[in-house]
């Protein structure tokens, strides 16, 4: 990747790593020299992507985790910091899900189901993390946002919702941990082309809506 910079000695914890754009940022945090673990909920998609980056010579490793599930959250942490000897440089909150309805038409369901995946795992996975984060002495957590955070793009509003709390908790944190040498960040992508939205672009929907990750 060069030698402008390098992350090697450095770790990092990528959920939702197997496909899209949790996957591509997986890769390029080991090519960049950083030893990585992720997870995914679904065992075969994790072991099939694990025996690909071992073949390529990366040091990422994983487990299976439904990051909607606060005990298994915090099972993933703990084995984190068991990987890592209680010390973890880089936190990127990358899970996320949609449904697409009008707003009458969204179910208690629904809105629970998504603000648990999309908001809540990524504020949990953050105070579990804390200590390990900041016990490297520098730490960076980065959540994946939305441009549905920041103005109304289509996407249904309890996606839009989360995302700007995502927005907001980003900039708190990035104050309340500061004194403990921990970054806060967020990016919030435009239309990306992903497993999650390829369907969507085989039925020509407009691109103002292929806003979820």
């Amino acid at each position: 990747m060069g030698s402008r910079w390098s992350l090697q000695d450095t770790t990092a914890l990528v959920t939702g790593g197997t496909r899209g754009i949790g996957h591509a940022v997986v890769e390029d945090l080991a090519q960049f020299g950083a030893t990585v673990y992720t997870c995914s909920r679904t065992e075969a998609d994790l072991n099939k992507r694990l025996k690909e980056w071992q073949d390529r010579g990366f040091k990422i490793y994983g487990s299976v985790c439904d990051v909607s599930s606060p005990t298994q959250r915090q099972q993933l942490i703990q084995q984190v910091a068991s990987k890592f000897n209680g010390s973890l440089n880089i936190l990127v909150n990358n899970v996320g899900v949609n449904v697409r309805k009008p707003t009458s038409e969204y179910t208690s369901e629904d809105y629970s189901m998504m603000m648990t995946t999309n908001l809540e795992s990524a504020y949990h996975l953050c105070q579990l993390a804390y200590s390990s984060l900041k016990a490297s002495g520098n730490g960076s957590i980065v959540f994946i946002s939305s441009l549905a955070g920041l103005t109304s793009l289509g996407t249904g509003t309890i996606y839009a919702a989360a995302k700007a709390a995502i927005n907001q908790l980003t900039k708190n944190l990035a104050c309340e941990w500061a004194k403990d040498n921990i970054r806060s960040n967020c990016v919030a992508p435009w239309c990306t082309k992903t497993p999650l939205v390829a369907h969507l672009i085989e039925a020509k929907f407009h691109p103002f809506i292929l806003i979820f990750f």
